[in-house]
């Protein structure tokens, strides 16, 4: 492997960790709030406040025409990602961090063989194979490990 692959290795990895820490945080966040949607819309809000502001200082705001054209498809990425929010929160007590990380890899991996193999997005085809297939099949015998 090239070396030029092994810090955004890195930072996915860290990535990772860091996702597998926002499940509990949020889980106590929507035990103390007692309301996971409010919880869900409260970590959602800092990320925002976070994000903007981050995008003023750096002068990143795009230009209101620019937005009007973009397709409609790209405004669904908050959706999506309120949905995880809330289900995280919601799974992490009742399965516990380890299942529920590995649920969403799973989950991510179903979809990820399917967009590649469509090329969904514009990402170059790659097509399914029985051993991507036996990969994704491995994780999913990890989260039925997981629950031993």
């Amino acid at each position: 492997m090239s070396l030029n692959y092994l810090l955004p290795i890195a930072v996915v990895v860290f990535g990772g960790m860091l996702l597998s820490t926002q499940g509990p945080i949020n889980a106590t966040l929507g035990r103390l709030a007692g309301d996971p949607v409010a919880a869900a819309a409260i970590s959602f809000g800092v990320g925002f406040v976070i994000l903007t502001a981050v995008t003023v200082a750096r002068g990143g705001v795009p230009a209101g025409s620019a937005l009007a054209a973009m397709p409609w498809w790209v405004w669904t990425g908050g959706l999506l990602g309120a949905y995880y929010v809330f289900a995280i929160l919601w799974a992490v007590p009742k399965l516990g961090v380890l299942t529920v990380v590995s649920a969403t890899v799973f989950g991510q991996l179903v979809a990820a063989l399917a967009l590649d193999a469509i090329g969904a997005f514009g990402v170059p085809v790659q097509p399914i194979s029985l051993a991507r297939i036996g990969g994704v099949m491995m994780v999913f015998g990890g989260v039925l490990l997981s629950r031993l």
